[in-house]
């Protein structure tokens, strides 16, 4: 039975639930992402702005059942551990969600969050245009609280997004934290979606992790969706 637009992000399926991203049936409405260890997500395909012959696996964790959300943020605590991690920086505006579970995975008592919306003590020099896949014309300016720097000078940062897809949003991410004299020593995410992003954090490629990942999607004359290239999200990327 199809699922309902609801119905995605909810549940966790054991391993072999769900056709292999890669089954030569290709996926109709739905495409399998695999946890580290073997759990599946079924995430929505959604179609891409153009011809309407690219697709994306889709990941919102603010809409995941608190069960999934729990396992996304351990699976990705896991994989930052190794780096020691003393601060989680969030980027909004679905990544503070999952920073602030994956810094109490990690045993924090605090995140630091970055913001789209200005205060007015923000400063202009602690400020960086922001775009993303999902949000490519609606322009919004990142910012750090100038209050939070001493929580973050001469630490180590690792930093989080729910995904990361062309990697617009993380590069603006890193050009603010450097304005800031934040040099992060990791980046986590979610879901690293397709290879764009390989482009835009080109220096960043061994310090990635991510517990899931998908490629980009093609629409084949059948009507059903394959991959257009390989991933795999057992991070380092």
């Amino acid at each position: 039975m199809p699922l309902s637009p609801h119905d995605f992000w909810q549940t966790l399926a054991p391993a072999g639930t769900y056709p292999a991203p890669d089954d030569p049936a290709g996926h109709i409405e739905g495409f399998p992402a695999h946890l580290p260890d073997g759990r599946e997500l079924l995430l929505p395909i959604r179609v891409l702005p153009g011809d309407g012959q690219s697709a994306v696996a889709s990941l919102i964790v603010n809409q995941a059942s608190f069960a999934v959300e729990d396992a996304l943020a351990g699976a990705l605590a896991r994989l930052l551990s190794p780096h020691a991690p003393e601060v989680i920086i969030g980027v909004p505006t679905l990544g503070l969600t999952l920073a602030s579970n994956v810094a109490r995975h990690l045993g924090h008592t605090r995140m630091v969050p970055l913001g789209t919306s200005r205060k007015f003590w923000y400063r202009e020099d602690l400020a960086e245009p922001l775009s993303s896949i999902t949000s490519p014309t609606h322009g919004k300016t990142l910012f750090i609280d100038p209050r939070m720097l001493p929580l973050v000078e001469g630490r180590r940062v690792a930093v989080v997004d729910d995904v990361v897809s062309s990697g617009k949003s993380m590069a603006a991410t890193l050009r603010l934290l450097g304005k800031a004299g934040v040099s992060p020593i990791v980046i986590g995410c979610a879901m690293l979606q397709g290879s764009a992003w390989r482009h835009s954090l080109a220096d960043w490629a061994d310090r990635i992790v991510a517990p899931l990942a998908t490629p980009l999607l093609t629409l084949a004359g059948d009507g059903r969706w394959r991959p257009a290239q390989a991933a795999s999200g057992t991070g380092p990327i």
